[in-house]
């Protein structure tokens, strides 16, 4: 219990102080006043001031912000609704944009850091009656060797090559069991029939062993870029799977992202790692969403003011749509929050 709420409040306090870095260096440079800036909401439990701005520690440990002043009024001296509208964009995409940058740190760490990696042959068990596999040639007792000319060492990675290549033609090489190897190509599914799978087998590993792994700064770099762009696309096909209804909508507010957080902490500092960058992309795809309430919201009505010629909304009826969007997050993550109590209470996980 103690390691799940170390490792959540640790990664919690990591992606929002990051996230709103971003929009206080932005206000900052760009000479925008900012009021306040704040780890959880209000209520205050501690705060600071230091020159024009108060450094807040608060109650209600679901986010943060940076209040800037006048952020749909003009008139307010040193506003950020007085800014001119790219500068404006700037400052309100920059928190979601430090949310993408603290992933590339991130993953580059993870893999630094000595880790177990799984290491194996991944066998065909069963191939289903016409899926992509069958078409391709592909049999029973066949090994997986590589995806797309990515090794396939385990079933995590067979697993993750075809959710990033969804509806996309792929290239697996096989060794039959006379020992020769071929390659053939496979379209996975969308939506296989039931059972089935993506390019419809089944695997297993075979003389598995634990390796020891690290890598020097300078592969971890651009490995680290290519998770992230990984991270991207599975985030979108994540969100056409759940849309077109072919994977099942789970979302996780706080409590079901420290269950979460809890049982991947148990395998290690460098998956706990790739899971918070994993957190921290997420955290910046949600964002710019153009819901009220959210930066993407608010870039909305910028957006809306350059159609308009420079025409504003009202900021009385700006600022009542961030209020009802807030309030709206807040009843969606209770909701949420108690779904996840529940399913903790069943014993039940959105870890497979």
């Amino acid at each position: 219990m103690l390691t799940t709420i170390g490792a959540f409040v640790g990664i919690l306090v990591v992606l929002i102080i990051a996230h709103e870095l971003g929009h206080f260096i932005a206000a900052k440079a760009s000479r925008v006043r900012v009021d306040e800036f704040g780890l959880g909401f209000p209520p205050r439990v501690l705060s600071v001031k230091r020159g024009e701005t108060i450094y807040s520690l608060n109650a209600i440990p679901l986010g943060g912000f940076t209040k800037m002043a006048g952020e749909e009024d003009p008139e307010v001296p040193r506003s950020l609704a007085s800014k001119r509208i790219g500068t404006r964009l700037l400052v309100l995409s920059a928190g979601s944009l430090m949310n993408i940058i603290l992933p590339l740190l991130l993953f580059s760490i993870a893999f630094m850091v000595p880790h177990n990696v799984v290491m194996g042959k991944v066998v065909i068990e069963e191939v289903a009656l016409n899926s992509p596999a069958a078409r391709a040639g592909i049999e029973t007792g066949d090994t997986l060797l590589s995806f797309n000319q990515k090794p396939v060492h385990n079933i995590g990675d067979l697993q993750r090559y075809i959710q990033l290549n969804l509806g996309k033609e792929s290239t697996l090489v096989v060794r039959h069991s006379d020992s020769t190897t071929e390659s053939v190509q496979a379209v996975p599914r969308w939506r296989p029939p039931e059972g089935q799978g993506a390019i419809g087998i089944t695997v297993r590993m075979v003389d598995a062993t634990i390796v020891r792994q690290s890598e020097p700064a300078w592969r971890a770099a651009p490995l680290a870029v290519s998770s992230c762009v990984e991270t991207f696309v599975l985030f979108k096909n994540g969100i056409i799977g759940m849309a077109s209804g072919t994977t099942p909508f789970e979302v996780a507010g706080p409590v079901g992202i420290a269950q979460i957080t809890g049982e991947v902490a148990k395998a290690g500092i460098s998956p706990l790692l790739e899971f918070a960058a994993f957190l921290s992309i997420n955290l910046a795809l949600i964002n710019i969403f153009p819901l009220p309430a959210l930066d993407g919201g608010r870039i909305v009505f910028v957006l809306l003011e350059g159609v308009r010629r420079g025409k504003r909304v009202a900021p009385k009826t700006e600022r009542l749509m961030h209020f009802i969007g807030f309030a709206t997050l807040i009843a969606a993550i209770i909701v949420i929050t108690y779904r996840d109590i529940i399913r903790i209470i069943s014993g039940g996980s959105l870890i497979p």
